[in-house]
């Protein structure tokens, strides 16, 4: 089915391709906020029929436009309307909590028509996880329905004892409404005349509910929120195009993502199912916005924060100082009948939140927010120490401890993501390439937050463990006949030998030797791993490779833009280049020029990227992927506790000019533009506000 989505803030609506709910599906339709469903039917009908579907656009994730008309109407040889006489348009729109739809009706028949418009609305008040299929429950019950000549009122006490309720409104003298649902309108229309009737539905959870305005006014100030947004997000134009298109996409998704639970704006992890705060998906997105907006890093680490592990729950697999893996709202949550209060059951969420938080100082130079979090970043150093660390060896491994958490807490979390090259599944506790290498990363980031602020005694202790952990990864997970690292050691500390991504994050780290990093980015390109539209999440011919798989062999974008910022860190800007130029190709043959959460693996021979069966769109760690696009192109990455920043720019093989203005670096700004001319790559700065050298980095390969 093609859904369509939108979203403000944590409202979203989700309805098929007519922009209907219909009373009946499988696929979870509805409105939503704070894990609850608002409704759960909303359709039109004209004279009872249903109408014909002409276009319908998701586009815009604000705002939505779907055109329909009606099917040919006559009864006993008396015409009633002609087909396609009555033009039908949808137009929706969320502000302030509550969702705006405008009918707008046109007659286009060369004479006076007249016909009725019915809506029908329901609410069950359901918890996402229960429309899910995910789990059932004890839940509460709706308490009575109200109606008026302009509104329906329905009410719900929950199991959690909280009063929900939905308040439906419109702005049209109706002909009907009746309790269960329906309100029907008359319209007479002369010719080329068009009326309309604007409906909002207001969700109230314990009273609190979004103030309805005049619908031209919540446009208004909804565009103006969008224009504010790109005003503060760095600009880039390219000559070409297929660049320009994902980037811009990419921007549009990322805002439309953007929730603030009162922190500060971050990145919810996707649409439909993951419009909450999501450590791994949050944090890595609000990395990949670093050189466009800087700011979501600060909400993003605020909004993490607040939700640190204090205690001891296995039911909810946290532990003091762990950074959260996923928050819910609803009733099942509030009744702990599933344990996302939030839930802790990740292993890389902690040392991603020093590792955003060091990046983000190096980026901006706010060591303020630092010393805010400095409580913070102590018990997430501790928690990888002394939690993290399960058994003393010096690396973090994960075991799942709730009845209903997680098994395998890495971000490739299917439970057969982690298996031996013999096909068997590798078991618990386990240690992930990657997490070691953010580990390594994170360790190293706030020591050098910490020798700024004359913490020197902290921040050697800290450079002394990166530089252990570094010399035990080397020892324990390189696999010398593969010219590779382990995904993971197991249980028995066995290497989990078959090839993947994974250790391809390590790369960003700066954490390998160069020899070893250059083996790491030559196996990454070659054919077992690269289709030609992007590098598989497992090698082709492993026993666990499947290109139809979740884990096992297809391309996540996000996957990859973790490998090209190590890649483009370590000025291996050929290898870059090859994987970007697919992921470009790829996302040809996907909607809306915008790459997917994720696709099949499937080598580029056959001709076209093959879409995953289920993937969120948009998803933000995809949305991000095409932002690092541009920072690995040019190379760039300052650091503003030195006062440098580092360019090594390569063009792709279609571009001949690329303008990046108002990178936001420390208190300045920097603009940048690269051109080829002939053989020669040209880098001119334009702007540089930010007070610190622009060093132009040679280029290794």
């Amino acid at each position: 089915m093609n859904y369509r989505v939108i979203k403000e803030n944590d409202l979203f609506f989700l309805t098929d391709d007519k922009g209907n709910i219909p009373k009946e599906n499988s696929y979870g339709l509805g409105l939503y906020t704070k894990d609850t469903r608002f409704l759960n039917k909303f359709d039109i009908k004209i004279n009872g029929q249903d109408p014909i579907l002409l276009s319908s656009s998701a586009d815009e994730n604000y705002m939505a436009k779907i055109l329909l008309t009606n099917p040919h109407m006559e009864e006993d040889g008396e015409l009633i309307l002609w087909r396609e006489s009555v033009e039908i348009e949808r137009k929706r729109l969320i502000y302030g909590g509550v969702l705006y739809e405008t009918l707008q009706l046109k007659n286009y028949y060369p004479k006076p028509v007249e016909f009725e418009i019915s809506v029908h609305v329901d609410v069950d008040f359901a918890d996402m996880f229960i429309v899910r299929g995910f789990q059932s429950g004890d839940v509460g019950e709706r308490t009575g329905e109200e109606a008026t000549d302009k509104s329906l009122h329905y009410f719900y006490r929950g199991a959690d004892d909280v009063k929900r309720a939905a308040k439906i409104q419109w702005d049209r003298d109706a002909v009907a409404v009746k309790k269960e649902g329906e309100v029907v309108f008359k319209f007479h229309l002369s010719h080329g005349e068009a009326q309309s009737v604007t409906f909002t539905v207001s969700p109230e959870i314990a009273g609190e509910s979004g103030t309805v305005i005049e619908p031209d006014t919540a446009l208004e100030k909804l565009k103006q929120s969008y224009e504010k947004w790109e005003s503060k997000t760095t600009s880039i134009e390219t000559d070409y195009k297929p660049l320009q298109r994902l980037v811009d996409r990419g921007i549009q998704d990322l805002r439309v993502l953007l929730t603030d639970i009162g922190h500060g704006q971050f990145p919810v992890a996707g649409l439909p199912w993951f419009g909450v705060p999501f450590g791994r998906d949050s944090l890595i997105a609000a990395l990949q916005m670093l050189a466009f907006n800087p700011e979501i890093a600060k909400g993003t680490l605020l909004t993490m924060a607040s939700q640190q592990g204090t205690k001891v729950d296995p039911w909810r697999d946290e532990q003091p100082g762990k950074i959260m893996h996923e928050i819910r709202y609803g009733e099942l949550a509030a009744t702990n009948q599933i344990p996302f209060t939030p839930y802790y059951g990740t292993i890389d969420a902690t040392p991603l939140f020093l590792v955003l938080l060091s990046e983000y100082t190096k980026w901006t130079g706010d060591l303020s927010l630092a010393e805010k979090l400095l409580p913070n970043v102590e018990a997430a150093l501790m928690w990888i120490d002394e939690y993290g660390d399960r058994d003393g060896d010096g690396f973090v491994e994960y075991h799942q401890e709730s009845s209903k958490g997680i098994a395998n807490q890495g971000w490739k979390d299917s439970g057969d993501s982690i298996v031996h090259r013999n096909g068997d599944y590798a078991e618990t506790p386990i240690a992930l390439s990657e997490v070691q290498g953010y580990v390594y990363q994170a360790k190293q980031g706030i020591a050098a937050i910490f020798e700024a602020q004359g913490k020197m005694e902290e921040a050697a202790k800290l450079r002394d463990q990166a530089e252990q952990l570094k010399k035990k990864y080397d020892e324990k997970f390189w696999m010398e006949d593969q010219q590779f690292h382990a995904i993971a050691l197991d249980k028995e500390k066995k290497q989990v030998g078959t090839l993947t991504t994974n250790p391809g994050h390590v790369l960003f780290a700066e954490m390998l030797e160069e020899d070893k990093a250059d083996a790491v980015i030559e196996k990454l390109v070659s054919p077992a791993f690269f289709s030609g539209y992007g590098i598989r999440t497992m090698a082709e011919g492993e026993a666990g490779y499947n290109p139809m798989s979740y884990h096992d062999g297809s391309i996540w974008p996000h996957d990859n833009s973790m490998i090209l910022l190590g890649m483009s860190k370590l000025s291996r800007q050929s290898a870059a280049s090859t994987v970007i130029n697919g992921l470009i190709e790829a996302a040809d043959h996907f909607e809306y020029d915008r790459l997917p959460e994720l696709f099949c693996g499937y080598g580029s021979e056959v001709g076209r990227a093959v879409k995953y069966p289920v993937a969120c769109s948009p998803q933000a760690w995809a949305a991000g992927t095409p932002l690092v696009f541009i920072q690995t192109i040019l190379g760039l990455f300052p650091d503003s506790l030195n006062k440098v920043i580092t360019l090594s720019p390569k063009l792709l093989e279609n571009m001949n000019q690329l303008s990046v203005k108002k990178i936001k670096i420390g208190g300045g700004y920097l603009s940048i533009n690269v051109q080829r001319e002939g053989e020669e790559t040209v880098v001119t700065v334009d702007e540089n506000t930010t007070g610190y050298e622009v060093v132009q980095k040679e280029q290794t390969s």
